[in-house]
C-alpha cells in the first residue's frame, strides 16, 4: 500500500493503518530497534510503542516521507529503552559502540547539552554530511543514525569491511576538523 494512503487511514483514524504499517515496515524498523538494543523482545516493544506513538502523532503531524517518519519514532523510543535498561551499565550493542565511536568528536561539555547549542552543532553536522560523497554519507549515517553493523554497512554499501572501518575514521576525523572550524570545542 502507498505510504500516502496509510496516512489518510490515520487521519482517519481508521485501525488499518496500524495493520499497513507493520506490514510494510515491521522488519526494517524492527532492524533499527535491535541494532540499539541487541534484544528481541525490547525490540518488538519499541516498534509496538512505534505504532501507537505514529497513531498518536498524526495527525496533527502528515509526515512526507512515513518511512523516515516511522525510523525517527523508532530510533528515539528505542534510545529511551536503551538508557532505561542501562542506567548504571554499558551494555554491547552497536548504539553503544557507536556512540563510543564519536565520544572522540563530540564532547560530553554541558555547553553542547545546552538545547541551543545542541541544535546549532545538529545544524552543523547536517550541513557537514550534505558536503561529503554520497558513499561516505551513507556509511556515517548508517553506523551513527541507524546504528547498523560493520558488516550491514558493507553489504549494503558493496565494499570490504576494513573499507568502512577506514571510512568511518577519516569521516569522524574530518568532522572533527569541521566542527573546529565551526568554533565547537572538541
Amino acid at each position: 500500500m502507498d505510504d500516502r494512503v496509510i496516512v489518510e487511514l490515520y487521519f482517519e483514524r481508521n485501525e488499518a493503518a496500524i495493520k499497513e504499517t507493520e506490514k510494510k515496515y515491521s522488519s526494517y524498523l524492527t532492524k533499527i530497534a535491535y541494532n540499539i538494543l541487541m534484544n528481541d523482545e525490547d525490540s518488538k516493544e519499541s516498534v509496538n510503542d512505534t505504532y501507537l506513538a505514529a497513531w498518536n502523532s498524526i495527525p496533527p503531524q502528515r509526515p512526507t516521507v512515513l518511512k523516515t517518519y516511522l525510523a525517527k519514532l523508532t530510533r528515539r523510543i528505542s534510545i529511551d529503552i536503551f538508557r532505561k535498561n542501562n542506567r548504571d551499565k554499558r551494555k554491547s550493542s552497536e548504539y553503544a559502540t557507536s556512540l563510543s565511536e564519536l565520544e572522540e568528536v563530540i564532547s560530553g561539555s554541558s555547553s553542547i547539552d545546552d538545547t541551543i547549542e545542541a541544535r546549532i552543532l545538529s545544524e552543523s553536522i547536517g550541513d557537514f554530511l550534505k558536503k561529503l560523497p554520497k558513499t561516505e554519507r551513507v556509511v556515517f549515517v548508517g553506523r551513527y543514525y541507524y546504528c547498523d553493523s560493520l558488516k550491514d554497512i558493507a553489504s549494503y554499501c558493496r565494499v570490504s569491511e576494513s573499507k568502512v572501518k577506514t571510512l568511518l575514521f577519516r569521516t569522524r576525523t574530518k568532522l572533527k576538523n569541521y566542527l573546529k572550524k565551526e568554533g565547537f570545542n572538541v
